[in-house]
């Protein structure tokens, strides 16, 4: 499966909806893409993403530095092309634009190892379970009133999700508690209430409001600290009894060593973008693993669904639509799960002619 050509090019992918946190708005989603064909005439996709900044840069590394390097090397062999193209990159790394860059590409690779062997993601990649528990984040913006939260945590749990996320950091710790407790009081005891705060607080501010949570029964605390605030991570979770979620904010297995060292991680939410693509994600997944601690992965549930059916400890995947406009078939949904794709591949129906109207470079 000698690689023989590969292209990347940048689309700009609207969101869905409304989507407001503590730090941010996510007004696009800049998606780059990579194909790469085989000797044999396998094709693979893959691709990674920001939140409306960068995506130029990672295209230009790819173009400039990245994709020649491709050429040759054998597409049956993730861990050879990885780390390859790691090398190529050393002087970039450990860092965002660079992981974004290398996940593209691995994501391509691994699409066309998978189609090559007539497998799916989920089978190749481990095979643990088919199907995997789905919590909902769509609903849970901070933008949105208490009344538009209880709203759409109860018609989520019509639908049978296990779960809903509400994204926290007001100015005020009671206005969160109020919102929260509003939700909780809506849906009752058994839908897991999660909620994330996207890296705005301070050790002593977390220690405070998850305190002031802690009556209501909270599954998780997510990126509560700046995600290279280990120490504070430690001491928050040292401080309270709701698991504290990290791992959409780093970029390197080591990060992730840290962390689960620290005793400072009791959720992993590894996005397999951030962390530079399959093959790093599957180490950090076996990591959490080795330390008895489950992986519920940020964002990206179409691909995501498969990785963490793949592995023995996925916990959930985070519902957030965000390919139908470019997609031919949705991610399919049963009972509050999400279904892993049995097609070979990745199994994400791209619709080419949409992302060919959504290209900006």
């Amino acid at each position: 499966m000698r690689i023989v050509e590969a292209q990347a090019w940048l689309c700009d992918v609207p969101v869905e909806t409304v989507r407001t946190d503590a730090v941010q708005s996510f007004v696009k989603q800049e998606t780059i893409f990579v194909t790469v064909r085989t000797a044999d005439g396998v094709t693979g996709t893959g691709y990674s993403y920001t939140i409306g900044t960068g995506g130029a840069a990672v295209l230009s590394l790819l173009r400039e530095s990245l994709l020649g390097v491709l050429t040759g090397l054998d597409a049956a062999r993730p861990e050879e092309v990885w780390s390859t193209l790691y090398a190529a990159t050393r002087a970039t790394t450990v860092g965002p634009i660079t992981a974004l860059a290398l996940a593209a590409v691995d994501t391509a690779v691994w699409d066309a190892r998978c189609r090559a062997a007539g497998l799916p993601l989920w089978v190749a990649a481990g095979g643990a379970r088919p199907r995997v528990p789905l919590y909902d984040t769509e609903g849970g913006w901070l933008h949105l009133s208490p009344d538009e939260l209880v709203t759409q945590a109860s018609e989520a749990k019509r639908r049978g999700l296990r779960g809903v996320k509400i994204k926290v950091g007001k100015p005020h710790a009671g206005e969160d508690a109020e919102r929260l407790r509003a939700v909780r009081d809506a849906v009752g005891p058994d839908l897991h209430l999660m909620v994330d705060a996207n890296q705005s607080m301070t050790a002593a501010e977390a220690i405070r409001r998850a305190a002031l949570f802690a009556p209501l029964d909270l599954f998780w605390l997510e990126e509560p600290l700046p995600a290279d605030d280990v120490a504070g991570h430690r001491r928050l979770a040292a401080s309270t009894t709701i698991p504290v979620a990290v791992g959409e904010s780093m970029y390197s297995v080591g990060h992730f060593r840290e962390y689960l060292a620290a005793e400072a991680a009791g959720i992993v939410q590894v996005d397999v973008a951030r962390i530079g693509g399959i093959t790093p994600w599957l180490k950090v997944a076996h990591l959490a693993e080795a330390f008895n601690v489950q992986v519920a992965p940020h964002f990206l549930m179409e691909l995501h669904v498969s990785l963490t059916c793949a592995v023995p400890n996925g916990l959930y995947v985070e519902h957030i639509p965000q390919l139908r406009a470019v997609t031919t078939a949705e991610m399919a949904i049963a009972d509050g799960d999400a279904i892993a794709p049995s097609e070979p591949g990745l199994g994400i129906a791209w619709d080419l002619d949409a992302l060919d109207g959504l290209r900006v470079a």
